[in-house]
């Protein structure tokens, strides 16, 4: 259920860089371009917690982390395809 949720927080939060890269006119590609790495980072921060503080290995985690950091970003990568040409 966990995972569930960081991986709707990572689309809530796609949602808003879009919505700010609409809002500052930036653009909609620049704004989904700037969110991968943003999400990949909180992607590895949620990692660190589940191995440092839950008390999984790494080896526990990574599957999880390459799940949650690739379905927001994958979605990202989508919108900034469509949105770049």
């Amino acid at each position: 259920m966990h995972m569930a949720l960081v991986i709707g927080g990572g689309i809530v939060l796609l949602g808003l860089f879009l919505l700010f890269g609409r809002l500052w006119d930036v653009g909609l590609a620049v704004a989904a371009g700037a969110f991968i790495p943003v999400w990949l980072a909180m992607a590895l921060a949620n990692m660190w917690v589940g191995v440092n503080r839950a008390g999984y290995s790494v080896r526990d985690e990574l599957p999880i982390l390459l799940v949650v950091a690739a379905v927001p970003a994958s979605i990202a990568g989508a919108a900034l395809w469509r949105l770049a040409r």
